[in-house]
């Protein structure tokens, strides 16, 4: 069975970052976040698998909050199953 993958973007400023991430990781079906900087730049790639457990994604989000920090605003792209 193929799934197709529908890919979507949109800004968000750096404070409300962390809480945007986690918000897409318990929609559950996501498949990748990457954070983008103004200019286009990847700063992080976050592939999401089933079944990823809290303790693992607790240095991710550090590393999401680390990246709010640092910037005023960047682009969320967000990889879904579309089934």
């Amino acid at each position: 069975m193929l799934t197709k993958k529908k890919e979507e973007s949109f800004k968000v400023k750096g404070e409300h970052l962390l809480t945007q991430v986690k918000k897409l990781i318990q929609e559950g079906n996501v498949r990748k976040i990457s954070i983008k900087d103004k200019k286009g730049n990847v700063l992080i790639n976050i592939p999401l698998t089933i079944g990823i457990v809290g303790a693992v994604l607790a240095p991710v989000l550090a590393a999401v909050g680390a990246i709010a920090a640092l910037v005023t605003e960047c682009t969320v792209s967000v990889e879904r199953n579309n089934t």
